[in-house]
This record gives C-alpha cells, sequence and structure tokens, in this order.
C-alpha cells in the first residue's frame, strides 16, 4: 500500500489515508457470460443433430490468454468443455496444474523435442503438421502414450501436410502409434472462408475428405464460423466421432461480418469501461486533438475519457467510431493519444466528469462493432487490451 511506503520510507510526515484512487478505466470478465456462451454453442450443436446423432464434442479455445479473457477465468467458464485447445506449451501445463483434468490440445503442436517430455508427462494432446514433427517423436521416448491430430493443409496455406503428403505422414503416425509413442490418432483441417463461403468451404471439405478416405479416427474440421453455422457440422462425415473447435463465440463475439453476436444469443464476456475526465464547451470551428483531425462543426460539448492506445484501445479508430456515455450512444471525435480519447457529448448534455462510459460491452457497442468501424475485428481489440488495464471478474 502506497501509505504503507510513505510511513516507512521517512522522507516525509505527511502519510495518504488509505489507498491512492485508482485510474478510472477497467475491463470487465464476465464468467457467467463465457458459460452461457458454451452452452448455447453446445445447444446449436444439438439441434443441428439428426435422430441418433452424438453432439460432437467441443475444444474450447483459450488461446492468446483466452482472447484476452484470462486462462483462469476460462477455466471457470468453459468447465462444461470436453476439452480445451491453446498455442502456448505453458497454457497447457497451467491449466492441468489448475485442475483441469480433460483433454487438451496444443493447436500448433510442438517445437523442441524437449517438449514431448512436457506433452507426456502432463497428458497433452497435440497437432502434427510438419515432418519435423514426426522425425522429433520417432526420436522419443514415452511413459505413456501422446494423443495427436494430423492437421491437413486443405487449401488455407498455413500450416499442416498437402494433400499429396498427407497419407504418407499418417501412416507416419500410425507406425508411431504401432510403436507405443502415439496414442489416439485423429485427423484435422481449418477452414479459411467459413464465415462468407459455403462454396469455399463445401471444396476444402471435399479435400478433406479425399485425402482422409479410409483412415481411421476422430475428424475436427470446423473452428467459430464453421460451429456456428447451422447445419455444417452435422454434415461432416465423422464415423469415428468429431470434434469442433469454437473460438472467439465463446467469449460473445461474432466469427461473421453479416451476423451479430446477439443475433446468436451470445453474451459479451468483456466490457471495458471507463469515465470522463473533463468536459468543456468548445466553439464552432474550434479543433479537437492531436492534428487537428476532428472539427467542431458548430459549438458543442466535448468530454475526455480516460482510455488511449496504451490501454489497447486502437489509434487509428475514426471519427464516429460508437461508444456510450451514461447510458447513451455517441461516438468518438478527433485522434486517440496514448491516455485518453474525446468524445461528442452533444446527444448527452447532462454528461459530467466521473459519468461512465462504455468502450465496447455489455450496455455499449459490441466489440465487433467497434472493430468494423476501425477497420479491424473485435477478435484484435479484445486480445490487445493492455496488462496496465485492471481486470474485474464477475
Amino acid at each position: 500500500m502506497v501509505a504503507n511506503y510513505w510511513r516507512a520510507c521517512g522522507l516525509c510526515r505527511v502519510c495518504f489515508q488509505g489507498d491512492p484512487m485508482p485510474r478510472p478505466i477497467q475491463a470487465t470478465i464476465s464468467v457467467s457470460a463465457l458459460s452461457h456462451n458454451l452452452r448455447t454453442v453446445m445447444r446449436a450443436l444439438d439441434q443441428d443433430c439428426s435422430a441418433g446423432r452424438q453432439r460432437p464434442s467441443v475444444w474450447a479455445v483459450i488461446k492468446a490468454n483466452a482472447y484476452g479473457h484470462g486462462t483462469d477465468e476460462a477455466l471457470r467458464g468453459f468447465a462444461d468443455a470436453e476439452g480445451l485447445a491453446m498455442l502456448d506449451l505453458n497454457d497447457a501445463v497451467r491449466c492441468r496444474e489448475a485442475g483441469w483434468g480433460g483433454p487438451l490440445l496444443l493447436l500448433e503442436g510442438f517445437f523442441e523435442t524437449a517438449d514431448i517430455e512436457v506433452l507426456d508427462h502432463y497428458r497433452i494432446s497435440t497437432v502434427l503438421h510438419t515432418s519435423e514433427q514426426l522425425d522429433m517423436l520417432e526420436q522419443a521416448q514415452v511413459v505413456h502414450t501422446i494423443d495427436a491430430l494430423v492437421k491437413l493443409n486443405s487449401g488455407m496455406n498455413r500450416l499442416g501436410f498437402q494433400p499429396s503428403d498427407y497419407r504418407a505422414a499418417f501412416q507416419r503416425a500410425q507406425a508411431l502409434q504401432e510403436a507405443g509413442v502415439l496414442g489416439e490418432l485423429g485427423k484435422m483441417t481449418h477452414f479459411a472462408r467459413a464465415d462468407d463461403d459455403p462454396e469455399a468451404t463445401r471444396v476444402q471439405l471435399d479435400t478433406f475428405y479425399r485425402a482422409t478416405e479410409g483412415l481411421p479416427g476422430r475428424v475436427s474440421v470446423c473452428n467459430s464460423a464453421a460451429t456456428m453455422t447451422p447445419g455444417l457440422a452435422a454434415q461432416v462425415v465423422a464415423p469415428d466421432g468429431q470434434w469442433v473447435r469454437p473460438g472467439i463465440c465463446l467469449y460473445g463475439a461474432s466469427p461473421y461480418a453479416h451476423r451479430s453476436a446477439a443475433d446468436m444469443g451470445l453474451l459479451p464476456a468483456m466490457t471495458l469501461s471507463a469515465r470522463l475526465i473533463s468536459t468543456r464547451m468548445v466553439p464552432a470551428g474550434a479543433q479537437v486533438g492531436y492534428g487537428y483531425r476532428y472539427t467542431a462543426p458548430c459549438a458543442m460539448k466535448v468530454g475526455v475519457v480516460a482510455c488511449g492506445y496504451a490501454d489497447g484501445y486502437p489509434r487509428h479508430a475514426p471519427d464516429g467510431t460508437p461508444v456510450t456515455v451514461a447510458g447513451v450512444r455517441t461516438q468518438l471525435i478527433g485522434r486517440v493519444s496514448m491516455d485518453m480519447l474525446a468524445v461528442n457529448l452533444s446527444p448527452v448534455p447532462a454528461a459530467t466528469v466521473g459519468s461512465p462510459v462504455i468502450l465496447w460491452g455489455a450496455a455499449g457497442p459490441s466489440v465487433d462493432e467497434v472493430g468494423l468501424a476501425c477497420g479491424t475485428i473485435g477478435y484484435e481489440l479484445l486480445c490487445a487490451v493492455a496488462p496496465r488495464v485492471p481486470r474485474r471478474i464477475a
């Protein structure tokens, strides 16, 4: 505590009484919204299943610190998921040590031979997408078998074996299975345009079927957009069972440009809020902010918000980006600076210093709306909230 510091330092006789007032900005993470969104995804999958067909199992994707929401919070919110998927091996270990007993999957797999020992010890599954990973496994000795998904590059040209190489890679994995290094094997790919192009997705799916025909194991092909596209997961042919990998939809944002999260029954799991720290009247023709980007078209009231690009708000946000002040929707004006941004208070004449501001989230604009206004996506904004922003877990 600052008060205790001043008492101990002996440099000043004046002591603070209690803690200092923090800067008025915070990100509120709703664990109940995370749980709600997972249940919403599972209900959608249940509705898509034909009679007698089992719902696909769900890998809840928690990469990038659970899309900026916090791994610990995701563990609580996604307790009912069949598995968790992430990128970082340390995150997988953290989940296991926190008590998660279900499957864990590394979406980019492992990178060094030493990682295999950790996978073995903590019972972590891996994606296999390069021959180098198979080379390392062929030299490994393990206590427990390691489950794996062999990934196909079906057209996205990011990770995965080429269709012409896939069957040979899968056979190498089967040899490792027979040698007791690998356990359960599955097949995997990733859709590039499931959000907006059904035909491109169908081409990728056909490529996947041709490359994997006759190969055993569960299938994992559906990311957020594919999972939430009505009927798509149900069309996937997976005799041995299917895993889906929802990501952004679990956090209350939309994987689609044309369909809102609210329309899918999802709730925002992060609310970025702040307060006004200044208000003033400016005359017609006055400029606001660095570079004088915004010129007041008439006499107007302007508010300054305790949020800037050092908090993770996009510096390139244009005039007109939506924001809510004291429950009233208004717009950003002028260039975002490091620690502050300005808003038009003409629609909120009663706003004063201390009035609440919602940058995105519950009771404000959606993160997808803000992302669209800024020429980016909600994913980036959620992941970019800076460590200096205090977190409140609700």
